[in-house]
């Protein structure tokens, strides 16, 4: 038996990178996946790698309106939902000094609010054994240079989980944040290059960045039965950046 035969799962920013990547896993593991994504031909073109148990659906995270028809569609068409992975983010580059609020907003919109009310929207479809998992960051830890609005959302992140958990006692519901380091996803290959990955992977012990598909791996731990003695808590899968 595969361990998430049976069991239905969202994932928000699904159409690619880390999502794309958890998505697989959880369709390897035996889940029926809704990914959620703002752009149309990503959604296209990783359904049609994905498969017939995953279905896709467009929106954005800090859209109240898209968020409540994400799940009339899970409700719809599957009655109830196990697993919750609040993915979706957006992080760029302003230094102190040049921040603006438009900034601000744009941020803690998608990472803090987005990511809330994700989670708030899904519960009534949840039950005991649900799992809740947060895409947290090692920037939520250690800071990152030019990254005040991104490393803050990050930290509030890991802050909800802590919160949440004493929410939901006595619901059977779980809740973690899966923080990753520096990830070769698609977009951090554009926007890096080469050279700025390679700075990337010698911060790390591990002295390279992680396939997306090492951290889906640890968002299906978090979503199965294994970790069902956890929640509250942080799982950081940085090659050891933030741990050193």
């Amino acid at each position: 038996m595969r361990k998430l035969d049976g069991k239905v799962a969202v994932i928000t920013g699904g159409a690619t990178g880390i999502g794309y990547a958890a998505a697989k896993r959880f369709l390897d593991e035996g889940a029926f996946v809704f990914i959620f994504g703002r752009r149309q031909d990503a959604l296209d073109t990783a359904l049609a790698s994905l498969g017939p148990s995953a279905r896709a659906i467009k929106g954005s995270v800090s859209n109240e309106a898209d968020l409540d028809r994400l799940y009339a569609v899970v409700k719809a068409e599957r009655g109830t939902l196990d697993i919750v992975f609040a993915n979706a983010g957006a992080g760029s580059p302003l230094p102190l000094g040049a921040i603006t609020p438009e900034h601000i907003d744009e941020t803690f919109d998608t990472n803090v609010k987005g990511t809330i009310f994700t989670v708030q929207k899904a519960l009534p479809l949840m039950g005991p054994g649900g799992s809740i998992i947060l895409t947290g960051s090692s920037a939520g830890t250690t800071g990152a240079p030019g990254f005040t609005a991104y490393s803050a959302s990050k930290a509030a992140v890991r802050n909800l989980a802590r919160t949440w958990a004493e929410d939901l006692k006595g619901t059977g519901i779980r809740v973690n944040v899966l923080s990753p380091g520096a990830t070769a996803t698609e977009l951090a290959k554009e926007a890096l290059g080469e050279e700025g990955q390679a700075v990337f992977a010698s911060m790390t012990p591990l002295q390279r960045m992680a396939d997306p598909a090492e951290i889906g791996a640890v968002a299906a731990f978090l979503a199965s039965s294994d970790s069902s003695f956890m929640t509250a808590s942080e799982v950081a899968v940085d090659g050891g950046l933030a741990q050193l």
